[in-house]
């Protein structure tokens, strides 16, 4: 049975499927602000990254609360489908912020190539979900382990195709 490991502490004890619902919209319900998210910060003094940044004013907040890092997502379209995909909200805040803070980016990557592409788009980072759920889902245990391989391949196929020794590199040799 799936479970949300680290919100369980904040959690009253055995909620049914219906509660659990009705937790997580409680929880997770309204845009988070400056005046919600200041006292996550104030309470966590390791590392921190914001995630579902999607505009320049986002990054300028957590710059301001003294975040590590931001995520720009658009959570995979999960929340609004009609938004503006990620890594068109990723181009302005690079070019605006690279240096300051550390620029992640997940959403829509499903592949090497996409991880290419995000890195060379100038994000320091990707994360990828749906890959690995699809890859669980379909061989179990070795799910993940068969992902990370084809990843690894298809982001060396594309470094090699386009000359590029170092992903750092990216932005020099794939998109101008």
């Amino acid at each position: 049975q799936p479970a949300f490991e680290t919100l369980k502490p904040y959690m009253p004890k055995d909620l049914n499927m219906a509660q659990l619902g009705q937790f997580m919209n409680k929880t997770f319900s309204g845009r988070l602000n400056e005046e919600r998210i200041a006292p996550i910060r104030d309470k966590w003094k390791g590392k921190l990254v914001l995630k579902g940044v999607a505009s320049e004013e986002d990054v300028e907040m957590a710059i301001r609360l003294g975040f590590d890092g931001v995520i720009v997502s658009n959570h995979g379209g999960r929340q609004l489908d009609a938004g503006q995909s990620a890594i068109a909200s990723l181009h302005p805040i690079v070019e605006k912020y690279k240096g300051q803070i550390k620029v992640m980016m997940d959403s829509g990557i499903r592949s090497g190539v996409d991880v290419a592409r995000t890195l060379a788009s100038g994000a320091d980072f990707t994360f990828l979900g749906r890959t690995f759920m699809y890859s669980v889902a379909a061989l179990g245990n070795q799910g993940g382990n068969h992902a990370i391989s084809l990843l690894k391949i298809q982001l060396q196929q594309v470094m090699e195709q386009v000359c590029c020794e170092r992903v750092e590199d990216f932005p020099n040799h794939l998109i101008k």
